[in-house]
């Protein structure tokens, strides 16, 4: 009589989901029923679930064996979380008592939560672990239904839908037919936007900032007095993004489905618009936790992070920006063991120039003092303001404005540009084969490269450089700017008014 059974399920660490061996030893004793493997409370819970699905399905319960059974969840030094196993530990303890056929469990993967009659309730993160199955060269992977089609995106393996303990055993006997779930097929989406970019009037020079800032990716801050509009433009920068590729889809789906937010069976196929309030706590931005979970700026990842009223937020959260929007990662470093979650957004930030908000406006008077619109304009580090590519004011539009007639088509001929920019850019990256996508990606090496210059723009470099003083790494975030606004104009080689559009973008008066 066989006593021992071996079955695959997988933990997620991160947003990356790991191979998890569920072994099931019988032996004789008294009763007694232990999960091993560091388990949490969560998962050595699974003793009562699975006692209580197997009875109600039709066979003979771990409570009702008189003998010792050990569940043992490898390899051992990771913690386990979460409900996902009890499928395997189901069909591991059937296994081990010969209530079901011996089958070949080296190709098939099982994940989901057990309801006391026997059905499956979803489980978070199925797509990050149908990657992983895939990786692994597993054929078959069974999960609840509801998780089925979110799954299915991933092309190689086959998804099999279970509904309840009952049908699956039937299949794993070949006594019922199995149900394949067909492969996802992905139909990307502009993101709903609140604000189309054709409904704001007047505010040209923003507008222009906004579509070099969505055409490379670029980090941008917009500073004016209260109702100037900078909340809508940063909403209305989102409906402009280009839907997007299959790839960026699924890393975006992944980081939700390991953060639990994604509902039954979802798959995100617009980008991502964050807008956290300034209230938020360090780890529910730059994420962590515990348990690490993703924050809201890998949340935005391939979207944008909008940070209203940035002077706001909390001095060493502002701080903690400032690795990954240069690095692309966010690194959460525990005693055993580094999580790195993908961190490639676009900030979009707004801010008042002053606690009234009427610094240098010209038509209503400041009643702020020297100091306090010093502090208040200090709020934002020199090093972190030197990471925002664009940083631009945005003046109250006149009423003469606001009354005339929107440009409904503009929205349109928008989106076209900035999906021709960055058409243009992900052919140039493909041909050097750099693994990026935008300019606004590119390492100071890659632009030295990429950007050529002509004999104008050179000059005007060289006399700019003698008069304004740029870090290095200005210096850099002018170059890729620049080579942004040269893809909007479809020319090869950037110029002195390529140059001299993005410089403009790097001068603010009131917020140095």
């Amino acid at each position: 009589m066989k006593h021992l059974s071996k079955v695959y399920s997988a933990e997620l660490l991160g947003i990356d989901a790991t191979l998890i061996e569920v072994e099931v030893d019988i032996n004789v004793g008294l009763h007694s029923f232990s999960i091993v493997g560091l388990a949490d409370k969560a998962t050595n819970e699974a003793k009562e679930r699975v006692s209580s699905a197997l009875k109600n399905s039709g066979t003979k319960p771990p409570n009702r064996e008189n003998r010792k059974i050990t569940v043992n969840l490898a390899p051992a030094d990771i913690k386990k979380t979460g409900s996902q196993y009890d499928l395997a530990i189901a069909i591991g303890y059937l296994l081990a008592t010969e209530q079901l056929k011996e089958f070949d469990t080296s190709n098939k993967m099982f994940v989901g939560e057990l309801s006391l009659d026997g059905g499956l309730r979803p489980i978070s993160g199925a797509l990050n672990i149908a990657r992983m199955a895939k990786r692994h060269g597993f054929k078959f992977l069974f999960l609840p239904k509801q998780n089925a089609r979110q799954a299915a995106i991933i092309d190689g393996i086959q998804i099999i839908p279970v509904e309840n303990i009952e049908t699956l055993m039937l299949q794993l006997e070949d006594k019922a037919p199995v149900e394949v779930q067909t492969v996802t097929e992905f139909i990307p989406s502009y993101n709903e936007a609140i604000v189309d970019v054709g409904d704001i009037k007047g505010q040209e020079n923003a507008k222009r900032a906004l579509i070099v800032a969505a055409s490379g990716g670029h980090h941008m801050i917009m500073s004016g007095a209260p109702g100037g509009g900078k909340t809508m433009l940063a909403q209305a920068l989102i409906s402009i993004l280009p839907p997007p590729t299959l790839h960026e889809a699924i890393e975006v789906n992944q980081i939700y489905g390991a953060a639990g937010l994604l509902k039954d069976g979802e798959f995100l196929s617009s980008r991502p618009f964050r807008a956290p309030h300034h209230t938020a706590s360090p780890i529910s931005i730059v994420g962590g936790g515990t348990n690490p979970k993703p924050g809201e700026i890998s949340l935005a990842h391939r979207g944008i992070l909008f940070l209203d009223e940035i002077p706001e937020f909390r001095r060493d959260l502002l701080e903690a920006l400032r690795q990954p929007i240069e690095s692309g990662t966010v690194n959460v470093s525990r005693v055993k063991n580094t999580i790195s979650f993908p961190a490639k957004f676009s900030l979009v930030a707004a801010m008042n120039p002053c606690p009234c908000g009427y610094f240098g406006d010209p038509e209503k008077e400041c009643r702020c003092t020297a100091n306090e619109v010093f502090r208040y304009q200090k709020k934002i580090s020199g090093p972190l303001l030197d990471r925002i590519d664009i940083q631009i004011e945005v003046p109250r539009v006149k009423i003469d404005e606001l009354r005339s007639a929107g440009k409904s088509a503009e929205g349109d001929a928008v989106r076209r540009a900035v999906q021709k920019a960055r058409g243009i850019q992900e052919e140039r990256f493909k041909k050097v084969n750099m693994g990026i996508l935008l300019n606004s990606e590119m390492s100071s090496k890659q632009v030295d490269v990429l950007v050529r210059l002509d004999d104008s723009a050179e000059k005007f470099l060289k006399s700019v450089l003698d008069k304004a003083f740029l870090s290095a790494r200005g210096y850099y975030r002018v170059l890729k700017i620049g080579r942004t606004i040269a893809d909007l104009d479809g020319r090869e080689q950037v110029s002195d008014d390529h140059l001299g559009e993005a410089f403009q973008y790097r001068v603010r008066e009131a917020v140095m």
